[in-house]
This record gives C-alpha cells, structure tokens and sequence, in this order.
C-alpha cells in the first residue's frame, strides 16, 4: 500500500472511531495528562498545548451516530451539531475529557456550554469568547484578558504553571502546522486530481484529534508522497465550498460533489486549522502576539464580525480567484444562523463579479445524496457549457 494510502487509512480510522480510542491512549500513556475538547470554529489551541494538554475537536457525531437523548436538550428547529455532541457525551463516549471550550460561533454554541456544565458540573467548562471590535486598545486588550483567564483556568486545572517560554514554543510549533495546512491547500488548487477533497478533509480532521507535532508529520509526509506519485487527470469544474465552518458535512456529501464533476478546491473546513493567516511573533509577550495576529490576520467568515458593509462577501471572492475556481457551492447546515443569514450577500458579491454559484443545505447525518449529486452535476455541466 502507497505512503499516501496508509495516512488516509489511518485519518479515516481516527474520523470513523466515536470511542476516541487515540485520545484515551495518549492520555493514560502519562499519569496526570489532561484532555481539553473544544467545539467548532476557533479556540487558541495554543494556549493548551501549552499546559502539556491535548487540544480536542469536537465536531458532533456525524452520520454514524442515532441522537436518541440528545433530541430531549433541544428543540427540532436548530441545527444537529449540540444535539449529537450532548449524545457523545451521555453516552460516554466523551467521559475522558477534563474540560470543554465552547466558542463564540452563534447562539446555539453559546447555550451548548451552559447545557454542557449542567450534565458534567465536575469538570473544567468555558464559553471562549473572541472580540468583535478590531481596535487594538478595545477588542485587543479585551482578547489579551480572554486569554490571560484562559491561562490561568488551565493553571488551576493541571496544578501547573504555563509560562511564557511554554507559549511560545505551541506558537511556534501551531505556526508550523497552519503552513502546512496552507501547502496543503496550495497544492490541492494546483492539482486538485492528486488531493481529492475527501482526503485533505480526512488530513484536516486528524489535526482535530492528534497532538500537533503529529499532525504535522503526517502533513510532511503526506505531501511528499503526493507529489512524487500522480493520478489521473480529469475536465472537472473547479468550486469553492461555502458554509460548512461549524456542523462538518458527511464525508459522502464531499464524495458526491466530487463525483459529480467537481474538484473542490478551496472550502471553510475546520477553519481553526488555518485562522490565523500570518504566523504569530514568538518574541515578546506571547498573549499579545496572540491577540494582535488575532485582531488584523484571520480569516473572515460568517461567524465573524464584518465591519465595513462594502467589503462583504469580497472575502469569498478573493477565495474563488486566488484558487481559480469557476465557481461556489454554498453548502450549509440547516437552521445555521450565521451561514444562512449571510448568504444572500455573499450571493451579491459573487453576482457583482459575476461568479456563478448553487446553493443547498445538509444535516450531518444526511443520509441521500443523489440529489445533492445531481444538483452538483449539472451545475458543473452548466459551467463547462456555458460558463466564460
């Protein structure tokens, strides 16, 4: 079996195993290792690293798991996200964790850390709020505080001392990995036939559940076995996906879309392995380093505050010319406020620079896909027939 072959087996081995089986190895490997969930989109996983902890995605159950008691938390008309994660949790699957993030995504994931600390009162919980005010002397010194209380909630937690040089080190090494998911990114826009989607999805989501030193190998690796291999080549339309940065889709929902004549060459997976655009500063103080790359580079997304009105939805543009797409599928989550509300004008910035687009919604446990396959498919056709 090919290098590259054996990393996506093991990556969908890690995405498929609901028990978390890696996670509870690392943990009992070392006496007094700690494990630190966290919910979709951004969290500073830096700062817990840092405490000698185990960062944790927690992205919901996906389509491999029934919600029987988590339907009785929330009501029918949110999305499935909190429903299957309280799920994961009373059934167990989550009773190795020692403390939950939840951030500032939307109203669903704020009430989710309230319901959270009410089923588990025992362990460590926190609504991680992030500033909507870019100014530096505002939003800037009001995400330094964030995360000073961050520091010193896992300082209580692991009865340690997280100092400056530990910080600075999980910047350095978490720089390391956002350029590897951006090469990652790169290449895939290059030679969209020799990344299927499904496989820097897998990569991605592995990057959710291993430490980053890991992760980051398996990055190397990965790559280095792509580019010395090929795969056949075929006349796809190029899309960018949209809309998909908190409830993750079904991986056969990626598969159809590729199946359907589509390379995807650029997404909003898992954006909290590449929100920060420019490497943070490992000299001086690392929590102002943090907050500043924080304020002026990260990406822009629906969860995130756009104050000037003019430049709406200018950031999906960019995306589609920077990754030479042709196109954009918006694919949301149902009942996702961000995602949803924010559509139709991203819908005008794309009709202002003339990029075609579809647009649909998903639960994570969808389960037909033809229909999905077969809008894909002919929105490719139109594009190859009729797009400039």
């Amino acid at each position: 079996m090919a290098i590259s072959d054996q990393i996506i087996d093991r990556c969908q081995n890690l995405y498929e195993d609901l028990n978390f089986t890696n996670a509870r190895e690392w943990k009992a490997a070392v006496p007094g290792r700690k494990v630190i969930g966290f919910m979709p989109i951004y969290v500073a996983r830096e700062m817990i690293h840092a405490a000698g902890m185990l960062p944790f995605g927690i992205f919901g159950g996906g389509d491999q798991l029934e919600v029987i008691q988590g339907d009785a938390y929330y009501q029918s008309y949110i999305c499935r996200i909190p429903r299957s994660t309280i799920e994961l949790e009373l059934t167990k699957r989550l009773d190795f964790i020692d403390g939950m993030l939840f951030p500032s995504t939307c109203d669903v994931i704020r009430n989710l850390s309230g319901m959270f600390q009410m089923i588990r009162p025992g362990i460590y919980t926190r609504y991680f709020d992030v500033p909507q005010n870019y100014m530096d002397n505002v939003g800037g010194d009001y995400y330094v505080m964030e995360l000073q209380e961050l520091r010193e909630g896992l300082e209580k937690l692991g009865g340690i001392k997280i100092t400056d040089d530990d910080l600075r080190n999980a910047i350095a090494l978490y720089n390391d990995n956002r350029q590897l998911v951006n090469k990652l990114y790169d290449l895939r826009a290059a030679q969209p036939w020799k990344i299927p989607a499904t496989e820097a999805y897998l990569l991605e989501r592995a990057g959710m559940l291993l430490p980053v030193e890991e992760h980051s190998q398996m990055l190397i690796d990965y790559m280095a076995a792509i580019t010395a291999g090929d795969r056949p080549r075929r006349d796809n339309c190029r899309v960018v996906l949209s809309g998909m940065f908190c409830e993750q889709p079904p991986l056969n929902l990626i598969k159809s879309i590729e199946l359907a004549g589509c390379y995807i060459v650029n997404d909003d997976f898992m954006l909290v392995n590449r929100w920060l655009t420019k490497a943070v500063p490992v000299d001086g103080d690392p929590i102002r380093s943090l907050a500043t790359t924080f304020l002026h580079h990260s990406v822009k997304t629906s969860a995130t505050f756009e104050p000037n009105e003019d430049e709406k939805g200018q950031y999906l543009v960019e995306a589609v010319r920077r990754s030479s797409a042709e196109g954009v599928i918006f694919a949301a989550p149902s009942f996702c406020d961000p995602a949803l509300l924010e559509r139709p004008m991203l819908m005008d910035a794309l009709n202002g620079a003339n990029i075609p687009y579809i647009a649909f919604k998903y639960a994570e446990n969808t389960g037909q896909m033809q229909p999905i396959r077969e809008q894909a498919g002919t929105f490719a056709d139109s594009i190859k027939l009729w797009g400039v």
